[in-house]
């Protein structure tokens, strides 16, 4: 396939992906955008149950007359999340800054010259012009200079909550997590989404848990709608910002 098919095939994947688009768009005009049904997490699409190194597993013991057992987690149960479909709340907090600045300048200056003396430059001398000059035959110079200046000034900051649900337990008791969650005003959907791996040592006993003690913490936020339509770029500007080489 040369470069004109790739473009055409492209142009017609886009043009079918905008239509589609627009249709919806069409029929969706003057009714605010629908919420996404709440279903069980493993059963939608691209779903994975996490897969993590775990230590070997040891079967629970206890002696007789005993209260203890050998995996208890304390002496007493409380409402803190621990099986599969239990609810805890995710205490979202962000606030990261990065500033960088780098600068950079270089220099470079040569100058070269060779020149004829002795008995090559009596020679010289005598064929050439007597405005030229031997000691000077062959002259060069050169030089460069090269100037960067870059900075990063980034800031980010976002303070929520939301429940997240257990939908999976490790075999060494770290509980995965998923939550999502959806607001509609007016027109537009705000919608967050929380993701990971957590300690049961590390909730809290008001069940809730920071999003600091989450790891391979995944948080989206974002919306869909009237506002966030208008203000991505349209298909064909996407598109011809992805193939154009300037």
């Amino acid at each position: 396939m040369n470069a004109l098919s790739k473009i055409v095939t492209g142009l017609m994947l886009v043009a079918t992906v905008a239509g589609c688009a627009t249709t919806d768009r069409i029929n969706n005009i003057g009714r605010a955008p629908e919420l996404t049904p709440i279903v069980d997490p493993t059963v939608t699409a691209g779903y994975r149950p996490v897969s993590m190194p775990m230590p070997a597993q040891e079967p629970a013991s206890y002696q007789p007359n005993s209260l203890f057992r050998s995996d208890a987690r304390g002496f007493f149960k409380d409402q803190r999340a621990a099986k599969l479909g239990d609810i805890l709340t995710v205490l979202v907090t962000i606030d990261d800054r990065a500033q960088i600045g780098n600068t950079t300048s270089t220099s470079r200056t040569s100058s070269n010259e060779v020149g004829l003396g002795g008995a090559l430059g009596s020679v010289f001398n005598a064929v050439t012009p007597a405005d030229v000059n031997a000691d000077a035959a062959i002259g060069s110079s050169s030089g460069i200079s090269n100037q960067g200046n870059g900075s990063v000034n980034r800031s980010e900051r976002m303070t929520t909550q939301v429940a997240a649900v257990v939908t999976q337990i490790l075999p060494n008791g770290n509980l995965v997590i998923e939550g999502r969650q959806e607001v509609r005003v007016n027109f537009e959907v705000r919608d967050l989404i929380v993701a990971g791996i957590v300690r049961p040592e590390d909730i809290n006993s008001d069940n809730t848990i920071p999003s600091s003690k989450i790891a391979e913490a995944r948080i989206a936020y974002g919306g869909r709608g009237q506002i966030t339509d208008v203000q991505q770029p349209r298909y064909g500007q996407q598109f011809l910002d992805a193939i154009l080489p300037f």
